[in-house]
């Protein structure tokens, strides 16, 4: 149920997060991030790198690090400028964008293979679009591009009005300043927008913090809600069940 009934009568923007809130990881990582690592390595050998997963400092690979290094500090350390770091002390003192680009495009164009639209996720946004509301996203991300290509795959482009993912903008959820350029965006109060989003400490917690209606989608969620001051406005397990939700 949601908590501030009242308060859903004045949304007119919708922010989703991406991964596990309108897309999905179907199956175990660890084989693609074997895959998308080799295909990453075999594009900068070819382009005369010295690489080779020494350079990882121990880690499994360049996506296995990132996470690690990420932590719970907000700012965005992208794998550009991590792979680009990790080759200059690696040895490499002249690595053009061009070559990493491309090393990063055959990465994720491995990764991209497990990720899939939630069956429920067009309906409803088609919906919510059919009934006034526009529609943003918000999303934690290691590479725009990456980025920019899974939700064109997902089918979910001609849907948005607006997307922003935390390695273009350079701040990761929770950090108020990413929620605001969509407030900015569309021009809004915190009050008339709502934060759909999985993962309760960057949606949640980020969407309440700036005002804003928070929903926890909980479907791919495998663990309960934090110890936290902060609750979410409303709890739902499927996309499906958002519009009914919002509807005055």
């Amino acid at each position: 149920m949601l908590a501030r009934d009242l308060v859903k009568q004045s949304i007119r923007v919708v922010f989703f997060d991406l991964g596990n809130t309108l897309i999905y990881e179907k199956d175990p990582w660890t084989p693609f991030y074997e895959r998308a690592d080799q295909a990453l390595l075999d594009v900068l050998r070819e382009a005369g790198l010295q690489a080779d997963q020494q350079m990882y400092h121990g880690f499994r690979g360049l996506l296995d690090l990132y996470y690690h290094r990420r932590g719970h500090d907000t700012k965005e350390e992208t794998t550009l400028v991590l792979l680009k770091q990790l080759l200059e002390e690696h040895g490499n003192h002249q690595v053009t964008e061009g070559v990493l680009h491309a090393a990063l495009r055959a990465m994720y164009s491995i990764t991209q293979e497990n990720w899939h639209v939630e069956e429920d996720a067009i309906p409803t946004l088609h919906t919510l679009k059919e009934n006034g509301f526009r529609i943003g996203v918000i999303t934690n991300s290691s590479d725009d591009e990456n980025t920019q290509t899974l939700m064109d795959k997902a089918g979910i482009r001609p849907y948005l009005d607006w997307a922003i993912s935390s390695a273009a903008f350079g701040k990761r959820k929770p950090h108020p300043a990413i929620f605001d350029a969509g407030l900015r965006h569309f021009g809004i109060g915190a009050q008339r927008a709502a934060m759909v989003g999985d993962t309760f400490d960057a949606d949640v917690v980020g969407a309440e913090q700036v005002g804003m209606l928070s929903i926890w989608i909980t479907r791919r969620v495998h663990k309960t809600a934090p110890r936290s001051v902060v609750r979410p406005d409303a709890v739902v397990s499927k996309l499906s069940g958002i519009p009914a939700l919002l509807s005055t």
